[in-house]
């Protein structure tokens, strides 16, 4: 199958492409960002996904299956440049695979879609609109990406559109939303709430995304691993130290102290838990986590060790 990954060498990126050459698939990458060590068999292309030269890549390729995953968070871009990645990419992608003919197109997305508040459901479902904009809109411009994808299903029907809503990674690479924060050595919380963090190990991650390649599915969803913990379970079987701040003291040391950087919005996700109902995808595509809540704990304590950030 002939496979176009824009977003290629992020870290999933890199892991989904080398599954899916091992696999026998023919895998091209659009990417701005270099991979130096990329296996035989992938072609790169070092461009940006707006740009007229990623649609070339698109007109000669004429890739069957596009896999999404250029959108950036708030820890990794401006809120002017993620706006003009996330939704702007997201158009042209789209707008390429009804012009070149793809079969089907994956976005991949994040649960915090939904966002954090304190009357939120405890298991969040596919039909659910997006909450908490108000307080974190740093989320807008990943919102209306995810937003702009689902609306594919009717505005081309003849592209077969997946819209994966991803839980937090975490594994032993260190990277995504979850891993960044839970890398110094002190985790702050506030002073009365310990939310329930949902994520899944960077390899079901994959082998996720394999499985809507495999399987095709049609529609928008929920994708998790394992039981979502608590915050201060996951301090603790990370190595780290849960510091419990008041609100008002929490505002104040964001980035300061050792403790990490968040917007102000983050907060609310600091107190809230987003826990999502993923069985539609299970039914859909036969995917079951492989590697659970504790064992993927152990293998970012063990790659992060805490003692190491302290220094």
């Amino acid at each position: 199958m002939r496979i176009l990954i824009p977003g290629i060498s992020g870290k999933l990126g890199q892991m989904v492409a080398k599954r899916l050459v091992t696999a026998g698939h023919q895998v091209v990458g659009i990417d701005r960002r270099r991979w130096h060590d990329a296996p035989e068999g992938v072609e790169i292309h070092h461009v940006d996904v707006r740009k007229r030269a990623a649609e070339d890549v698109f007109r000669k390729f004429r890739p069957e299956t596009v896999i999404h995953m250029a959108t950036v968070s708030h820890f990794q871009a401006s809120d002017e440049e993620r706006y003009r990645i996330n939704l702007g990419g997201t158009r042209a992608i789209f707008n390429h695979c009804v012009t070149y003919q793809a079969e089907h197109c994956i976005f991949v997305g994040r649960h915090t879609y939904y966002g954090a508040a304190a009357d939120s459901p405890l298991y969040h479902s596919e039909d659910e609109p997006p909450m908490g904009l108000g307080s974190f809109p740093e989320l807008a411009d990943l919102v209306s990406a995810d937003l702009y994808a689902g609306s594919a299903l009717w505005r081309f029907p003849e592209l077969n559109t997946t819209v994966m809503r991803m839980c937090y990674t975490l594994g032993p690479s260190g990277r995504g939303t979850l891993a960044t924060f839970l890398r110094g050595r002190h985790i702050p919380a506030i002073l009365g709430f310990d939310p329930l963090f949902q994520y899944m190990h960077e390899r079901d991650v994959v082998n996720a995304i394999c499985a809507a390649v495999d399987k095709r599915p049609r529609g928008v969803f929920n994708v998790a691993g394992p039981q979502p913990v608590p915050l201060s379970v996951l301090a603790r079987e990370t190595g780290r130290i849960l510091v419990r701040l008041p609100e008002f003291v929490f505002n104040l040391t964001l980035g300061r102290f050792g403790l990490p950087k968040l917007p102000k919005g983050a907060l609310d996700h600091i107190k809230y838990s987003i826990v999502m109902d993923s069985t539609s995808f299970r039914e859909a595509t036969g995917f079951d986590h492989e590697v659970d809540e504790v064992q993927a704990m152990y293998e970012f304590k063990c790659a992060f060790p805490a003692e190491r950030q302290a220094r």
